[in-house]
């Protein structure tokens, strides 16, 4: 194989496929990235085997060359170094030259590096996807989605499903669920997608779709979705994102979240969420992050915490809306925070059921996305 190649780009392409490298993996080959050299451009592979990213660069683009194809061919480079090394080249144009035994040279301006490669053979292949169940859904909001819910999934590894968003399908109605146990985030949306309705609900990693958010473009362009037996395929203009489907049944979160209230107010998002912010610089002290909310009889709510070495801090916010009992109740800040930058509006709404019962929050304009957290019981 011997080919040149324009900086930028190759840096692009590796930028995209890198999120698939890990130092973890069991199968050494995996620690490299593949390099496939054609007529019609180069495609770089990266893969964990939770997820495989491959990226492909063309020859040229409406305005320039970008790849100069002087021999076909393939290999693996070790990903940590030819990361590394490529950034560091000194000229924009590089050229990569395979050798006998996958001996590579890579050259730019007045630099030669030889890196030992491996066997492109030995690198796992792909999974083949059936393209008969897709979904088709618009960049931004499906980048919007992942960042309303994947925060809530569990990091407790002993009960792996819980690690994932559920996309549950329900004829026109796709639903982003998260849940760890003690929090839970939802979104939906309707989709356009005429063959929705014959779609599986499956579970996907929140890692995943963390790494997949990162590659979403911002603009409003659509993303190809193929959903398989145990692979999902994302189809990102000139990159494939690969994902594995996590095994198992997601509990039936439907339950948690009340039907009615036994208080509800409105409150200013954003007063809300700094008050609360301040309050959580006492409780992070005491590594405990509660904080507590008292509903007053003038249409206020009072935001406090204490910290035994620190001190108290206490505010009151003017709510727009207050009906039902007056509670006191106690909750993580943290997860309070969490939930609240997601919820974008002005005006939030908050339903309680009881001191010690889920705190159910959505935007006072929007129905589609509904945060829940659980409270803390507290001695006083």
């Amino acid at each position: 194989m011997k080919l040149t190649i324009l900086k930028d780009h190759l840096i692009e392409s590796i930028g995209h496929v890198s999120k698939a490298i890990s130092s973890r993996t069991t199968i050494p080959i995996l620690t490299g990235i593949k390099i496939d050299a054609t007529l019609s451009g180069v495609t770089l592979t990266a893969s964990d085997t939770d997820i495989s990213i491959q990226s492909f660069t063309p020859s040229e683009n409406e305005t320039i060359k970008i790849i100069q194809l002087f021999q076909a061919g393939s290999v693996v480079l070790p990903a940590k170094f030819f990361i590394e090394i490529i950034r560091k080249l000194p000229a924009q144009l590089i050229e990569i030259e395979v050798k006998a035994n996958f001996q590579t040279i890579i050259r730019s301006g007045s630099s030669e590096i030889q890196i030992m490669g491996l066997d492109p053979d030995e690198y796992p292949l792909l999974p083949e996807i059936e393209e008969s169940k897709m979904l088709r859904l618009p960049s931004d909001l499906l980048k919007t989605m992942i960042k309303q819910t994947s925060y809530a999934v569990s990091t407790n590894e002993s009960t792996p499903i819980l690690t994932g968003v559920l996309w549950n399908i329900t004829g026109d109605k796709l639903k982003f669920i998260a849940c760890d146990r003690h929090r839970l985030a939802s979104r939906e949306v309707t989709v356009d997608n005429d063959n929705a309705q014959n779609l599986p609900n499956i579970v996907i990693s929140g890692r995943t779709l963390n790494e997949l958010s990162k590659i979403l473009p911002d603009q409003n362009s659509l993303i190809d979705i193929v959903i398989a037996d145990n692979q999902v395929l994302f189809k990102i203009h000139s990159i494939l994102f690969y994902s594995r489907i996590l095994d198992g049944t997601y509990p039936d979160t439907s339950k948690l979240i009340p039907q009615s209230f036994q208080t509800e107010m409105v409150v200013p998002t954003k007063e809300l969420a700094e008050a609360i912010d301040r309050a959580y610089l006492l409780s992070r002290e005491d590594k405990t992050n509660i904080v507590k909310m008292m509903m007053l009889e003038d249409q206020t709510i009072e935001i406090s915490s204490t910290s035994s070495e620190l001190g108290k801090v206490t505010e009151q916010i003017n709510l727009q809306h207050i009906v039902g009992e007056l509670l006191k109740i106690s909750f993580n800040s943290k997860y309070m925070l969490d939930a609240l930058k997601v919820l974008d509006s002005e005006f939030i709404h908050i339903g309680f059921t009881g001191a010690m019962q889920p705190i159910i929050m959505k935007p006072q304009d929007s129905t589609n996305i509904l945060q829940l957290i659980l409270p803390y019981r507290t001695t006083n």
